[in-house]
């Protein structure tokens, strides 16, 4: 027998995609079939995850299923933290308001800006030569 997702969110931040499942449990998290803890070996990372559980006083209730692709460790956390908030969001509509509050239902839109042809990068400009 499957397990019922009680809400499902998808969060994005640079060029990562966190899909987030919400079940019933007693609050696990997994991400990519791992434990949060060992998937993010950096603290800020783990407490950016958990931050709109923080705020919707809602740790320990919920069990997590977490698929995320692309990007770094840092984008990765950004994307999962945005898609938690999702879910809380849809599963219960009291949480809307501090979620958004906090910031956490808002994508982040900075991405890395791309290379012009002719340049060597983004804004850098091959160095001038008078003579």
């Amino acid at each position: 027998m499957a397990a019922e997702n009680l809400a499902v969110g998808i969060g994005r931040r640079k060029t990562s995609v966190a899909r987030v499942y919400l079940r019933r449990g007693g609050g696990g998290v997994t991400v990519n079939g791992r434990p949060a803890d060992q998937y993010f070996p950096n603290p800020t990372h783990l407490y950016m995850v958990n931050q709109p559980l923080a705020v919707t006083d809602s740790e320990g209730s919920y069990d997590m299923v977490i698929n995320v692709r692309g990007g770094g460790l840092a984008g990765q956390a950004g994307a999962i933290r945005h898609g938690i908030a999702r879910a809380l969001a849809a599963h219960e509509q009291e949480n809307h308001k501090p979620l958004r509050a906090n910031g956490f239902l808002t994508r982040d839109p900075r991405m890395v800006e791309r290379k012009k042809y002719g340049q060597p990068g983004a804004r850098r400009k091959f160095q001038f030569s008078k003579r």
